[in-house]
This record gives C-alpha cells, structure tokens and sequence, in this order.
C-alpha cells in the first residue's frame, strides 16, 4: 500500500498561533470560566468595543460565523425575497450562501485578474443592464487579504442607490488608501474561523457598521428578535459571539498588527525567492495595505506543481477550485450576465502556497527550493 506523503511545511497552522500566544489565552479561558457567565456577557461587550475601534468604525456586533454575519448584515439592510445582491463568482461559497438566505437573489460578476477581486468594470455592466427583480445591494470581497477597489464600488452604488455590505472574512487589517477595510461599506461582515488573520479557536464572526440603527438591528436578529428576554418583536435567529471566543480574540487582537507584518514579510521573502520563475505573484499597488491571507500563484501547470509539492513535503491549498456558479448546488440558476473569463481561469490556476505568521525560514527555503525544482 501507498503511503501518504509527509506534509513538513503545512499550509496553515492555527496551532502555531495558539501557542505563540498560550499563556495569555489560557489565563483569558481560565478567566471566563471562573466567572459563571458564558453567553453574551462582558468579553463581548469589550471585544466589540475594541474591534470596532481598530476598524474605526462606531459600531460592531459579535455573531456566531462569518456566513451569520453576512447574511444579517444583508438582513440589517433591508434585504430580502425578490431583491438582488451583486457578488462575486470567486468566493468562498459562504458569500452567496449568505445571500440566499436572506431570500434574495445572488448575481454574479466578474474579478479583476491582479486583485482577484470585484472588477468594476465588469460591476458596471451588470449593473446597467435589466434585470427581474429589485436591485438592493453589493458585496464586495476582499480576497485573499488584498482590498477591492471601494472607491469604485461605492460611487456605483450610490449611483445606483445601493447599500454596499463588505465581505472582510479575509482581510482582517487590510486597508486602501488609509482607510481600513470594513469601513468603507454601510456594513461589514468579518469572519473569526481559527484560520483567518484573527482567528477564533471555534467559530465566529462580527457585523460592523457606522450606522446606530443597523447596529441595533443586527443585535436583535442575533438573538431571536428579542428586546424583552424570550419575547420576540420581529424572526430572528442564535447567532452569538460566546464570551470565551471574544476573550480569546481580544488576546488576539493585540498581536494582530505584528502579526500582519510577520506575514508581510513571508511574502517578501516569496517575492525574492520565486521572482524569476514563471510563476504569476500577488502584487499590491501602493495605496493597498495588503495582509495576505493567503500568498496565492498562478501557473496554468497548477495541478501538476500541487502534486508534485506535496511528494515533497509541502502543503498548499486551491481558494477556490469550483467558482460558485459551476458548483452543482448552483450550476444553472445563479445569473452570470456578464463573462465570466476571468473568473474561470483563476479557478485553474490558482495556487495558495503555505502562509502563517509563525512560517519560518527554513520552510519558506524548504518550500521555494521545492517550487524550483518542480519549475526547472
């Protein structure tokens, strides 16, 4: 029988930042568990308060997921049945998952090839052609820790007279042009999964918003409806930010901008390394604070470079192999009104090479050693 190759360089490694940072996350565990109240207490309330303010936004609302606090973000504006959401194909599928259950209708756009994210070029022409159904909001995506172009997005949808809902699952610290992202938007949907810049040790995610009665909306959809304990004015739903979650992630949250900048410089080292290969890399232009999430190639040989990494010992991950419209739960019945090419082509050749704060120098040798090799 076969045996399985050893991955020694994984792709991720949300252990790595657990115990780069255990002593204070256990003393925070250890903290909420002496104190009786797991549910919507105090951790909560000061996460929120500190999140909101490291995105400089007046509002921010903790939530069970990242989906959760896209779809009530969508919900705290008014989306609903027969409306349409403009996203994009390139995503994870939580990002149309989100829309449709709000009851509205996901139509899909293009990306710009650099960015891999909305091209507004391709928004536009969507955005001025017929459709069935009532126009209500955009969802940009800032993929892979690089933002998309909001100034862009946001005049067309003002034009258009559009709410603008950031998806930030993967831009924790991400900002264009001085301004954070998640504050660009009306709302922003952040997601916390253990994997994420700033990562939970379970699962969660936060709604922010400069506007007060958003806010409050989405603290009443999060628990029920409820103003008055289990008396619900309007359908909710249980989507809270438990109080363990929010204290590991204040923890977290400190370290957040150093750890941004260890993963910047990870992709500098990439930069040097593979600079004369004939790898596509990820730029970022100067007004883009890009937090790589993800350090993601292209190479339309990208199946072959996979494999033959991982005979070598190093991990990699494809973000995202399928576009969402090509996936079997959606083939046929999401609209794509425009071409997608761009976004097909990426889904072919996609690579995200391994990428964490604690990524040393010997696995970035081992790994780039291994990409050259491969190359030649």
């Amino acid at each position: 029988m076969n045996q399985r190759p050893t991955i020694v360089v994984p792709q991720t490694d949300p252990r790595a930042d657990y115990l780069a940072h255990r002593t204070e996350i256990d003393g925070a565990i250890q903290h909420v568990l002496e104190s009786g109240w797991y549910v919507l207490g105090r951790e909560v309330e000061s996460f929120e308060r500190e999140f909101a303010a490291y995105i400089g936004a007046h509002h921010a609302v903790g939530v069970g997921s990242g989906t959760d606090a896209l779809e009530l973000a969508l919900r705290a504006s008014g989306v609903g049945p027969n409306d349409l959401v403009f996203t994009v194909s390139h995503t994870a599928v939580a990002t149309v998952a989100a829309i449709e259950r709000t009851g509205a209708l996901p139509v899909l756009v293009d990306i710009d090839p650099v960015t891999f994210t909305m091209d507004p070029n391709s928004l536009a022409d969507v955005l001025g052609r017929s459709h069935r159904g009532r126009p209500k909001a955009i969802v940009p995506v800032h993929l892979y820790g690089q933002p998309a172009d909001m100034p862009a997005i946001v005049e067309l949808a003002r034009h258009h007279n559009l709410r603008v809902i950031e998806d930030c699952a993967q831009s924790h610290g991400a900002a264009l042009a001085g301004r954070m992202t998640g504050s660009w938007g009306d709302l922003a949907a952040f997601s916390f999964y253990p994997t994420k810049n700033l990562g939970a040790l379970g699962d969660g995610g936060m709604v922010v918003t400069n506007d007060a009665a958003c806010a409050e909306s989405v603290r009443l959809l999060r628990q029920y409806g409820w103003r008055e304990r289990y008396v619900s004015d309007f359908p909710g739903l249980n989507s809270r930010l438990d109080e363990l979650q929010a204290a590991i992630l204040s923890v977290k949250l400190r370290h957040l901008e150093e750890e941004n900048q260890k993963r910047h410089a990870v992709a500098e080292l990439y930069d040097n390394m593979l600079a004369n290969t004939s790898l596509v890399l990820p730029t970022a232009t100067p007004d883009r604070k890009h937090v790589y999430h993800q350090y993601v190639v292209r190479t339309p040989h990208r199946d072959f470079l996979r494999k033959s990494l991982v005979e070598k010992g190093v991990g990699t991950a494809i973000h995202y192999p399928v576009p969402v419209h090509r996936q079997p739960a959606y083939q046929g019945r999401l609209p794509c009104a425009v071409s997608m090419a761009r976004t097909e082509m990426a889904a072919r050749e996609v690579l995200s090479l391994p990428m964490y704060p604690q990524l040393t120098v010997a696995q970035l040798e081992r790994t780039c050693t291994a990409i050259l090799k491969v190359l030649e």
